[in-house]
């Protein structure tokens, strides 16, 4: 009996205020509703988009206090007797993208005196409710560590090259913000065959990384000025492709002018803080040129992280070399200060660290 009542309280690093570190806190886990998976969770993914939620910049939040974590990895342990996409034992990799499945759009824990809302997903904790949909079976011999990458990473920065722009053998392709989501893309780009993959960052470590997956030429944004760099790169011409994975006003209007006109493409893949604007030149559409948002590299869960989790068992996909930090739960706070600083490249909640 004391084994089961343990078996419904997790620990979570839980969003109590705007601006403020998360807090650790246990939770009493729900009854599954229907459609809803009951998950140990092993390895979540940090990002950006949660950095933003944290620190207040993606404005109002009615739903404080809540879970957060939308990519990560683990093993089913237990399923609503309506699920039939997984099974307890399975290994999945969760994300908030949606697949095949119930879509089961919230869940509430319980913690002391406080309701802790969450939406389909939450990874920030060690057990967690999710909708059936935002889990996707992967194969025994996927790690677990490097499968988390495929909840958000690379499913948006990949799929941005082999699904929105859609690159071709030979085509220039330039990348802005060389993080999770930027180091996706360039891997996308080399498996594409690109004549031209350009990687545009601060961060000398990031850039040297993207050189080994793949990048032809490498600018320290620091030491030169990017638009000029990728126009003599291209003789004058600009990029077929731009992808902005950086999430800052300057460089999505940089990478709107990197690409070339008569049907270049500049893909937005980083968010901005909220109320934040960015400026671009309506003649330069009437030039031909092209911009375009992305819902996750419009990357289809249950056809796309099979495929990615293959390429990787091929040999065919470095997972393990993105991976640059790992945290225990209690040092997320760190993991996202280290994360707004530049120096992490990928970094994952290890939910056995201590």
């Amino acid at each position: 009996k004391g084994e089961a009542l343990m078996s419904r309280i997790t620990e979570a690093a839980i969003l109590t205020e705007l601006g403020k570190p998360l807090s650790i806190l246990p939770l009493t886990i729900p009854e599954l509703k229907p459609g809803q998976v009951l998950v140990d969770v092993a390895y979540s993914g940090l990002c950006h988009t949660q950095l933003l939620e944290i620190r207040g910049k993606r404005g109002p939040d009615p739903y404080v206090p809540h879970a957060l974590g939308h990519e990560g990895s683990g093993i089913v342990a237990e399923t609503a007797p309506d699920v039939k996409k997984v099974k307890p034992g399975d290994r999945v990799v969760i994300s908030w993208m949606k697949g095949a499945g119930a879509d089961v759009p919230s869940t509430a824990y319980i913690s002391g005196d406080l309701k802790i809302n969450s939406g389909a997903v939450g990874t920030f904790m060690r057990r967690t409710v999710t909708s059936e949909n935002r889990v996707t079976p992967i194969p025994d011999a996927l790690p677990l560590r490097e499968a988390a990458l495929l909840g958000c990473a690379i499913p948006t920065g990949a799929g941005v090259v082999l699904n929105t722009a859609k690159v071709k053998a030979g085509d220039s392709v330039a990348i802005f913000g060389i993080g999770g989501i930027g180091q996706s893309a360039v891997l996308a780009a080399d498996f594409s065959e690109a004549g031209t993959i350009i990687a545009v960052d601060v961060v000398e470590s990031k850039l040297e990384l993207a050189r080994r997956f793949g990048a032809t030429r490498l600018i320290d944004a620091r030491k030169e000025d990017p638009l000029k760099s990728i126009m003599e790169i291209t003789g004058g011409r600009g990029v077929d492709f731009s992808i902005e994975a950086a999430g800052r006003v300057e460089t999505m209007e940089v990478a709107f002018e990197a690409v070339r006109p008569g049907g270049g493409l500049c893909v937005l893949v980083g968010n901005l803080p909220f109320g934040e604007r960015i400026s671009i030149d309506p003649f330069e559409l009437i030039r031909g040129k092209n911009i375009a948002g992305t819902w996750g590299g419009e990357s289809r869960p249950d056809k796309d992280i099979p495929f990615y989790a293959d390429l990787y068992l091929s040999g065919k996909l470095n997972l393990k070399d993105m991976i640059t930090h790992v945290y225990a739960l209690g040092e997320i706070n760190r993991g996202f200060d280290e994360l707004e600083s530049g120096v992490v490249q990928r970094g994952l909640i290890d939910m056995e660290r201590d």
